[in-house]
């Protein structure tokens, strides 16, 4: 039996601050954690299946053209090499997910550097690298390919339509105070600590892939497409997810090319990419080059607010990386101009990582704001706190709830922060200049049709059961914990089921949206378990107040498995997302603050101290959110000073394709993080009145950074990541 709901509008019944069990929001260990540390959780790659045999993608070496031949002969002599296949079902880049479109094929057309065209199967993983970089290619290849994203070459399109309000450059012109300045960010990878992984099997009816994925009910039918099956004759499974981070939203080459050669050659067929694969051929955040014009008047209020930028794709891509996004209603200003051109290029797919829109946005956005605040003479924070819009300010809509303000306050008294004297390079210690700087965080909320199942069994335990995926977000805590406080259990005794496509299709992970939307399913599963037991019991489901695994109406108090009486009730919750998506602006909010040191000599830059305030509806679980806004911090961290793809502008190979040469932050580049969570009720952002948090902590974190590094030195760095050669030549004399 399922319960529906499509949220239309917003859900003020409070309902899970009315129940009585107190798990919802209090700080519980994730149930999966003892199986990951002591490695009995089997990932992607380690399923060990009877007759498994190997294979290793081959990828072009071109940057455009055609492959006209690929000589199989000169390998299938090699020992242990059993064939290679260069199918036209197989993937020439990743599909972006989310949408259960199919991904990009024709294999041969070479369109990147890096892209996949055949793989080699062999009996052993050694074998088959080894016969894939010995396997002979002929191309041909086009003088035409464009690798550099700032080529007045490449051609550019307009994304989407503008916004244009009032007149932008009149109110820069007649401003008390005017910022006119532009940015460039490098682009990233998602570096999940998980390479991407599949083990296909195919019995000639039904095909079983293990993979690494986040959003398998699309990526079921992603991969269905793909190969000319029925959505029913493919079966995902992916239990556990050793990071995405939007490179795991889509289905990917090598788990297409795993299941072609399953197919063909009636074998299971386990492929793992390379590290550099997943670097050169799965996805990259596009580099972005970012104007901000910013127009106040004398007492720092916005009249003139424009944000455009250039960002790069494939050809035929429709994904551009949103760099406006929180543009669009974070700030006031009537005069508005946002615009994002799209450039396209030779260069591999540009898709959703880490943020999309926000992560590389903010930073700049909130780098600009201080430009402004110290034009101004101005506390960056009292900048900010002048300009909270009351309404969207292109759409008219009003905010859900929005606890910016909050956030702002709490932060600062949190860390300490004085913003009364602003003047830069007036700290040292030693070799070292101090300072400190700040910036607003802000990610778009969002919600996605969700399944889930949970049986309340005859025992009084219960299971609750999605194909949505965990990737290291605490899913599996999350859905346990509303399941026990919606019916009154200990978390412990309630089993959660994911990552299969046997199950009830979830939200997938992707956008934030994982624990609002699945959540939500499990919520309206309970929901219609507790009016069954409420009518078992002989009363109404307002009066039934369930805990500890007993039911209380009135005067009666009984044990669940004594009112269950041998039966178990299995509901399905199915949510979706109404007009109430249209109805308001929704989006989480935070504040950074960050205190810096840079070396007048060489400079380096560390961070001392860092602190995170956010807002994020009810926070379901106090652990998994603040290891989810550290996260986001540690993001930002890259994002300012270590993470950049960098493209050999010959033929648009990456040059740094590997965790050793694509900088991520490590131990010894992150201090204490200190998150404060500010407490929220959102009834428009879920039935659960929650909203997202995964991305948050990292939207606006370079900003800070940036800004306390101009506090310290007075140096102004406008080009990310902020590397010690980019400020060595603007230090002040040491």
């Amino acid at each position: 039996m399922t319960r529906s709901l499509t949220m239309d509008r917003p859900d003020d019944r409070n309902r899970l601050d009315a129940m009585a069990q107190g798990v919802i929001g209090q700080p519980l260990d994730r149930p999966d954690g003892p199986a990951k540390v002591t490695g009995t959780a089997r990932y992607a790659a380690e399923y060990q299946i009877a007759g498994c045999v190997e294979g290793v993608l081959v990828t072009a070496t071109i940057s455009k053209g055609d492959v006209t031949a690929i000589d199989e002969a000169s390998v299938l002599s090699m020992p242990g090499v059993i064939a290679v296949i260069s199918d036209e079902r197989m993937t020439a880049r990743a599909a972006q997910g989310g949408a259960g479109e199919a991904p990009v094929q024709q294999v041969r057309q070479v369109q990147y550097y890096g892209q996949p065209i055949a793989v080699v199967v062999a009996e052993t993983f050694e074998q088959a690298r080894d016969a894939a970089k010995h396997l002979k290619v002929t191309y041909r290849a086009d003088d035409a390919a464009i690798t550099d994203p700032h080529s007045a070459a490449a051609p550019t399109e307009t994304y989407d339509e503008p916004i244009e309000q009032g007149d932008l450059a009149q109110a820069m012109a007649q401003a008390a105070h005017a910022v006119d300045v532009t940015y460039t960010t490098e682009g990233h990878n998602s570096a999940a600590m998980e390479p991407h992984a599949s083990i296909a099997q195919w019995d000639g009816q039904m095909l079983t892939l293990h993979a690494s994925l986040q959003m398998l009910a699309y990526n079921q039918k992603e991969l269905a497409d793909s190969l000319d099956l029925q959505p029913e004759q493919v079966r995902l499974v992916s239990p556990y997810v050793g990071g995405g981070f939007g490179s795991k939203l889509g289905i990917s080459p090598e788990g297409v090319a795993a299941a072609v050669a399953a197919m063909q050659l009636n074998r299971p067929v386990r492929v793992v990419m390379l590290r550099q694969q997943v670097f050169q051929c799965v996805m990259r955040r596009s580099e972005t080059v970012q104007r901000l014009r910013l127009a106040a008047d004398a007492e720092g209020r916005l009249t003139g607010f424009g944000h455009e930028a250039r960002v790069s794709n494939l050809p035929e891509e429709e994904f551009a990386e949103p760099v406006t996004q929180a543009s669009e209603f974070l700030y006031p200003g009537e005069n508005r101009r946002l615009a994002i051109e799209l450039a396209r290029v030779n260069l591999m797919t540009a898709g959703s990582v880490r943020a999309p829109g926000e992560a590389v946005g903010m930073q700049v956005l909130e780098s600009a704001m201080d430009e402004l605040a110290n034009a101004m003479g101005l506390d960056p924070v009292e900048l900010r706190l002048r300009n909270i819009p009351d309404r969207h300010p292109s759409e008219g809509i009003p905010y859900s709830s929005r606890k910016l303000a909050e956030c702002l306050k709490a932060g600062a008294d949190r860390f300490g922060w004085n913003g009364a004297d602003r003047r830069p390079a007036q700290r040292r210690e030693g070799e070292w200049w101090i300072g400190t700087g700040m910036a607003n965080a802000c990610r778009v909320h969002n919600i996605n049709e969700a399944q889930a199942s949970v049986t309340l069994m005859a025992d009084g335990t219960a299971i609750v059961a999605s194909d949505m995926t965990d990737i290291g977000t605490g899913t599996y805590a999350i859905l346990g914990q509303i399941a026990g406080e919606m019916l009154g259990l200990d978390p412990t005794d309630v089993l959660v089921q994911l990552g299969d496509t046997d199950l009830p299709p979830g939200s997938g992970s992707g956008g934030s949206w994982g624990a609002a939307s699945t959540g939500s399913a499990v919520f309206e599963a309970c929901e219609a378990i507790r009016e069954h037991l409420a009518e078992r019991l002989g009363t109404t489901e307002a009066e039934l107040t369930l805990k500890d695994g007993f039911a209380t109406a009135g005067n009666r108090r009984v044990a669940l498995p004594e009112l269950l009486a041998g039966a178990e009730v299995e509901r399905t919750g199915h949510f979706k997302p109404g007009e109430i998506t249209e109805a308001f602006a929704a989006a989480m909010y935070g504040a950074f603050f960050a205190e810096v040191a840079v070396n007048a000599y060489t400079g380096e830059v560390r961070v001392r101290r860092f602190t995170g305030a956010f807002s994020m509806g009810r926070v379901l679980n106090a652990k998994t959110a603040t290891s989810q806004c550290m996260g986001g911090m540690v993001w930002g961290i890259g994002s300012a000073l270590t993470e950049g793809l960098t493209f050999d502008p010959r033929d648009g190979h990456i040059v740094n394709p590997d965790l050793a040469e694509y900088h991520i932050p490590v131990n010894l580049d992150v201090p204490h993080l200190d998150v404060v969570l500010v407490d929220e009720r959102d009834p428009a952002g879920s039935p659960l009145q929650a909203k997202g948090v995964g991305e948050l902590g990292i939207c606006g974190a370079a900003g800070a950074i940036n800004n306390a590094i101009h506090h310290a030195c007075g140096v102004r760095v406008r080009s990310f990541p902020m590397t010690p050669d980019k400020l060595l030549a603007e230090l002040p004399d040491p």
